[in-house]
Order: structure tokens, then C-alpha cells, then sequence
């Protein structure tokens, strides 16, 4: 599996193309922009897009779903917890980032703990994890995590926004990621990858 790394977006989220390198099957987990560039470096890679896959509802990861449904013919995948948190977009979007509000209205297709999505002979495996959001979703393929704003490296996704949960987001980590083997790469929504191991070791947040 080839993984492409797009950051994209207001906050500079990271999106993550995974490609099955045989069958040239892709999905793309998260989507924070529509950027023409950002488009254009897709198509060119003659890939076939099955779908769109989000960690969770803010609109920092979801703002090109839209418009890659438009080009693409794209589903995009949320957790039916975090749909209020689609909807709070055009609310929240100018508020944090001074521009102007977008309304998402493509994404219609759900996802929940333990759905299995493929790309030829690769599983990527949905792992819920609450806490930065009500829906929050990772996906795990062979033993790279893809973590959204559940886990960063030494550090966790904010829980101040409406829905969120310390208590939550902790537990959900310890007792859903942090069950993984150390070796396991995390390869988080904002910032560079990390591991379990070096979580499980360093991260103080979840230590105190």
C-alpha cells in the first residue's frame, strides 16, 4: 500500500491517500480542502477514488467532500454521532478561521466501530474512538493508524468544542489504541506521525 500525504485546508489538516498499489483502488481519509491544486494531484495519479473516509465532523477535515463528490462520484463515510458536527460548520468556520461559511451537504453515508472498507487486497478497519468528538473514527490498516484528532504526537485532540470530552478521549485511547503494539505507526490529523509505543511512553497529557 502507497500512502500520499496532502495538508490541506485553513488549519492545515493532513489528508491520507491510501493506494493499493495492484488493483490502483484508493480512498482518501479526510478531506479539508477543494483546492483545484490539490485536485488536479489526484486525477493525475490515474488512481481509482472509491470513497472518502472521515475521522470526524469538523470542518477543518471535511471542507472538500463537496466538491471531490462533484468531481469524483465520491461517498463520503461519517459517523452517524458526529452529523451535528457537520452541521455546526457554517457556524464555527468564520468564528475560527475569520472566513466565510460553507454548508456541507454530500456526505449521506455512515460508519461505525469495526466496518471493514478494502482497496483490492487491503482492509482499512474503522476503530471508534470518542472524545474529541462524539464520532470520532480512526482506521487501521496493517499497523498504521490513522488517528484524525484523536491522538497527535505527545498530545491529544481538544475537547472544548461542543460534544467533547476529556474522560472520553482519554479512555477511548487507552483502552482502544493503546491496546495496539507499540510498533504501530500514527499517522495523526494535524502535525507528524508517531507511534504507540512512543505515546504509550510519552505522552504526559494522558499521564497526569
Amino acid at each position: 500500500m502507497e500512502i500520499k500525504i496532502f495538508v490541506e485546508g485553513p488549519v492545515e489538516a493532513n489528508n491520507y491517500l491510501l493506494i493499493d498499489e495492484q488493483s490502483k483502488d484508493a480512498i482518501l481519509i479526510d478531506c479539508s480542502s477543494e483546492r483545484q491544486g490539490f485536485i488536479d494531484e489526484i486525477k493525475n495519479l490515474n488512481i481509482n477514488l472509491k470513497c472518502i473516509l472521515l475521522t470526524h465532523g469538523h470542518f477543518d477535515h471535511i471542507l472538500g467532500v463537496d466538491k471531490f463528490n462533484e468531481v469524483f462520484g465520491v461517498e463520503t463515510y461519517v459517523a452517524k454521532e458526529d452529523v451535528s458536527q457537520v452541521e455546526l460548520t457554517p457556524k464555527f468556520m468564520p468564528i475560527i478561521t475569520g472566513l466565510e461559511p460553507v454548508t456541507i451537504t454530500s456526505i449521506k453515508n455512515y460508519v461505525k466501530d469495526g466496518d471493514i472498507f478494502k482497496i483490492g487486497d487491503t482492509e482499512i478497519k474503522a476503530i471508534s474512538t470518542p472524545g474529541h468528538t462524539p464520532g470520532g473514527m480512526c482506521y487501521l490498516v496493517d499497523n498504521k493508524l490513522f488517528s484524525g484528532d484523536t491522538l497527535f504526537q505527545r498530545s491529544v485532540g481538544r475537547c472544548d468544542f461542543p460534544g467533547g470530552s476529556f474522560e472520553t478521549i482519554s479512555k477511548s485511547i487507552k483502552e482502544k489504541l493503546f491496546t495496539l503494539p507499540d510498533d504501530t505507526e500514527v499517522f495523526p490529523g494535524h502535525g507528524g506521525k508517531t507511534t504507540i509505543g512512543y505515546e504509550k511512553k510519552y505522552n504526559e497529557i494522558l499521564n497526569i
